[in-house]
């Protein structure tokens, strides 16, 4: 039971981070086999999220060698603190400090996108829009009452919101975010940030699960292993018991 409690406690963040609202997600269209997609994503996720969030489960190295980034290129342009290359992914933030400034210590995002998807990953971070009243000056249409601010607003730039207000049979009214407006104050067009959030979501779809696409090939010749077994096991059986019937 001790234990079973500590795992529980162990994956709060997780459970944390996939709280959200239910609202349509768009379609994330990336391709694990695109290595300028995937070294993108790394970049940003490098510059902009580790700072806060770990990839734990993740060297490096690893991550050098799949993507085809030099050792030494990875070290010099992607590691910004004393690890080696051969290191797991992880920073300096302590997480009691960062649960008091974030109200939640900011969550690993090895396998976020196998929690929470793609989609959700890549719509999560095309909706943060200006509330004053939130304490990092932002809010999150998947996420409402997100604790984490808009670390890529200086690529996007800042989005305003379009309420729409209904009152329900108690006579309370309820305002929807049914559309964001961007200032195009960012360093990217609308364009070019939703294809570096689709270089992002690639890369942690790739921290999910570094081995897909070679799962998946391997799948393949498995499948066509059993096809060829099938017909040499039925042709077999029909040999086996031509006499008897």
């Amino acid at each position: 039971m001790k234990k079973l409690m500590i795992a529980l406690v162990a994956m709060l963040p997780i459970f944390v981070f996939a709280a959200g609202a239910k609202v349509p997600l768009d379609k994330a269209n990336y391709d694990l086999a695109d290595k300028a997609s995937l070294q993108n994503g790394a970049k940003l996720f490098m510059n902009y999220c580790l700072a806060c969030h770990t990839t734990q489960y993740q060297r490096y190295g690893r991550v050098a060698k799949d993507l085809g980034i030099p050792d030494q290129l990875m070290m010099e342009n992607l590691v910004f603190t004393d690890s080696k290359i051969g290191d797991l992914m992880f920073n300096s933030m302590d997480k009691k400090e960062a649960g008091q400034w974030f109200g939640a210590p900011p969550p690993d995002l090895t396998l976020v996108a196998r929690v929470r998807g793609a989609d959700w990953i890549y719509t999560y971070l095309r909706s943060f829009y200006v509330d004053e009243s939130r304490p990092f000056g932002v809010n999150n249409t998947v996420f409402p009452e997100v604790g984490m601010p808009h670390v890529l607003e200086e690529l996007q730039g800042v989005s305003t919101p379009t309420f729409e207000v209904s009152t329900d049979a108690k006579g309370i009214e309820h305002k929807k975010v049914v559309a964001l407006t961007s200032d195009e104050s960012g360093e990217m067009s609308s364009d070019e940030y939703d294809a570096a959030v689709l270089d992002l979501v690639n890369f942690l779809v790739y921290a999910g699960e570094p081995n897909k696409l070679e799962r998946q090939g391997m799948g393949y010749w498995v499948l066509a292993f059993l096809f060829v077994l099938f017909i040499v096991s039925y042709l077999l059986k029909k040999e086996y018991w031509r006499d008897i019937h």
